[in-house]
């Protein structure tokens, strides 16, 4: 029991919003991006994971352990073929048209971070590796996790001087 606000926006993001398309041909993201961020041993985590399990299309992935090529994609030798490069999705791509869970975001490297601008922005994730250019569907809501810089959150201080996150990868949470 407890955190009513908090459930209510995480029900309300797995529902999802609607795309708009505009007369000129562009396009606004349905889909919502939320950032939990809360001291250490407050349920983000667990929150984090069964939000993921009760998406239909629902992906977690820990920040902490995950590289850029793991959020977005990877190019992978194929051993048992001809030994040809193949790509192979990373979590936000696995999750099109779902939930991407991720903790842990203040743990990530920054080149990490920087994979995750274009996903979550544009919903698409361009890939240029070994050989192989492409560009992959990740229309997604992202669930983020972060603890704060100091280790207690303040709410009379803005939230950007509490998370160390920079603040272009900040904006795009709603």
């Amino acid at each position: 029991k407890g955190y009513d606000t908090v459930k209510q926006a995480l029900l309300l993001q797995q529902v999802g919003g609607v795309t708009k398309c505009l007369d000129d041909g562009q396009k606004f993201r349905g889909d919502t991006h939320i950032l939990l961020v809360g001291d250490t041993g407050v349920a983000k985590t667990q929150l984090l994971r069964y939000m993921t399990e009760l998406a239909p299309r629902g992906v977690y992935a820990s920040g902490k352990s995950s590289t850029a090529a793991g959020l977005t994609a990877a190019a992978v030798k194929d051993e048992f073929g001809e030994g040809r490069w193949t790509l192979e999705a990373g979590a936000l791509v696995q999750a099109d048209m779902g939930l991407a869970g991720i903790d842990e975001m203040d743990k990530m490297t920054d080149q990490d971070r920087s994979a995750m601008h274009e996903a979550m922005e544009s919903q698409r994730v361009s890939v240029a590796k070994a050989g192989i250019t492409a560009s992959l569907q990740c229309r997604c809501s992202v669930l983020g996790g972060a603890n704060p810089k100091y280790g207690r959150f303040d709410g009379d201080q803005p939230l950007a001087e509490q998370v160390d996150l920079p603040p272009a990868l900040l904006s795009r949470f709603d």
